[in-house]
């Protein structure tokens, strides 16, 4: 696989809004391996309270994410863009092994290089308990289908 992703920086907001998309669908196919590939190989991450880099730690911390966020569901929404950089913001639900939802909100800051991976990533993210009756993101495991509400629509 080629060592780049377009679209590359600097970033219209069309470029912007597609990128977020791509990464929207990625992670909700939930495959590391794959989701790695977007990002440069020596790309650092803070997630929550956790820091790492590259992307053999990348793969390892979206396995472990996904084995205890399970019926994982993700929507991302660009917030701003400027240059090489796009800050998002996002909600997922999830339940854990004991049948406990949560909606997870989030903001995320990432940095692009110039072939278009994402060499930096910050994401801040809370987790609010939620009842199942409660969920919004009801699609079958995969990519958010095309019709479905983003953040706005859906009021959160």
């Amino acid at each position: 696989m080629p060592e780049e992703r377009p679209p590359f920086p600097p970033f219209s907001e069309a470029d912007a809004i597609q990128k977020v998309r791509m990464a929207e669908n990625a992670w909700n196919l939930q495959d590391p391996q794959k989701i790695a590939l977007a990002y440069s190989a020596d790309s650092c991450w803070r997630n929550r309270a956790e820091f790492f880099s590259g992307r053999d730690e990348i793969i390892a911390f979206l396995k472990r994410k996904w084995a205890r966020e399970l019926d994982y569901r993700l929507i991302k929404e660009l917030w701003t863009y400027n240059g090489n950089r796009i800050a998002v913001r996002f909600q997922y639900e999830y339940h854990d092994d004991s049948g406990n939802w949560f909606r997870a909100h989030g903001n995320e800051n990432w940095e692009f290089n110039d072939k278009g991976l994402m060499q930096r990533r910050e994401a801040s993210i809370n987790d609010v308990p939620i009842k199942e009756s409660q969920r919004k993101f009801l699609w079958e495991q995969g990519a958010r289908p095309d019709d479905h509400p983003g953040l706005t629509e859906l009021g959160l």
